[in-house]
């Protein structure tokens, strides 16, 4: 007879979610778990547009968002309501992804009671505790303790070995942001109209070479934002060039970039888009600007260009790949570079046809193995 493994995925930001709905799909259809999802609800409006797009109903939703909610407010909330969750659910393993304060939080409270615990994502490392802050010491304590380390790359899993995580326990995958994109892109050609709501947009920027722009990271907030900013103000002067951005939520973005850029005529400052629409975003841009990780992953699996506004990353296998170029928040380093892009065939397509370090699509299947056996 088999015996069911109840496995709990933990998360609550849109990019946790991204990378782990191919995972709690392919686990709901395994018959040798019996799968249950908690969500903290760390990104409210952002977190609900992927859980409707990928028709996950979680079985526990902590709500938690507040606004200008503190860490350590968010830290305490989040420690104790899942602990909640995990006393009620009793899990055999608990799956938590990446580096918020939601992975971290589920791991510890997971380690409290003494429940194996499995990292997707595992292992990336910038080397400075505060880029990304406070991501990079999220991941390090999530590391610190799991059973099961699921590293995207080879370079994660040396960084692994290198503070003494067991060999055994390491299990290169890929990553599983690949599947997710793999996923979305196939609904979109199979139904178009889930994405046109970037066409209006499209169509006002037609014959223009778009750039994609993301920035929200907390060690950029003050003068970091207003240098992006700055740039991509100059960026937007270029000929035949629009610039579609996506804001956070966070108003410490917001406010500089529609003070500096609102009212350009090309370029198009948009609430954040679901993950359909993103994913079309990635598509029609010529390259990405941006200080997330994520991208740094996703746009090369297109074909597109990143400069990342980042002075460290810990994704270091995109720029060691050349489908990544780290750029830092200096405005005329941000500029020079988008131009050289812009401007040299040669140095766009040697970024756009280098090979993609971060996986084949197939990190789904290798995970659900790993903790079925």
């Amino acid at each position: 007879m088999t015996v069911l493994r109840k496995v709990l995925s933990i998360f609550g930001t849109r990019p946790e979610a991204i990378k782990m709905f191919p995972l709690c799909h392919a686990l709901a259809a395994d018959a040798r778990f019996d799968a249950r999802i908690c969500v903290s609800g760390q990104h409210r409006g952002m977190l609900d547009q992927v859980l409707e797009i990928a028709e996950l109903r979680p079985d526990h939703d902590l709500d938690l968002m507040k606004p200008n909610q503190s860490l350590d407010a968010l830290t305490s909330g989040l420690l104790t309501g899942i602990g909640s969750v995990l006393d009620a659910e009793k899990p055999d393993i608990v799956v938590v992804q990446g580096d918020t304060a939601t992975a971290m939080c589920g791991a510890l409270a997971a380690y409290y009671r003494k429940i194996p615990v499995a990292h997707v994502e595992a292992g990336l490392r910038s080397g400075n505790i505060h880029h990304p802050w406070p991501e990079e010491v999220n991941r390090k304590i999530v590391g610190s303790f799991a059973r099961w380390h699921f590293a995207p790359t080879e370079t994660a899993a040396a960084a692994l070995r290198r503070e003494n995580v067991e060999p055994g326990a390491i299990h290169v995958t890929g990553n599983t942001v690949i599947d997710a994109l793999h996923w979305i892109s196939s609904r979109i050609a199979d139904q178009p109209s889930l994405a046109a709501g970037l066409a209006p947009v499209e169509q006002r920027f037609e014959g223009r070479r778009i750039i994609g722009v993301t920035s929200h990271r907390r060690e950029n907030f003050g003068e970091g934002m207003a240098s992006i900013a700055a740039a991509i103000r100059d960026i937007a002067q270029l000929e035949d060039v629009a610039i579609i951005f996506p804001l956070h939520l966070n108003p410490n973005v917001r406010k500089i970039m529609d003070s500096e850029l609102g009212g350009l005529d090309n370029v198009a400052l948009m609430e954040p888009l679901d993950y359909l629409h993103f994913a079309r975003l990635l598509d029609i841009s010529t390259l990405m600007l941006t200080d997330s990780g994520g991208v740094q992953e996703e746009a090369p699996a297109l074909g597109k260009p990143v400069l990342v506004m980042r002075e460290t990353t810990e994704r270091p296998e995109g720029v060691e790949a050349g489908t990544a170029r780290l750029v830092g928040t200096d405005r005329h380093r941000i500029v020079a570079e988008t131009r050289r892009l812009l401007e040299d065939r040669h140095a766009y397509a040697a970024m756009a046809r280098a090979h993609n370090p971060f996986g084949d699509g197939k990190a789904v299947p290798r995970i659900v193995d790993v903790l079925a056996r």
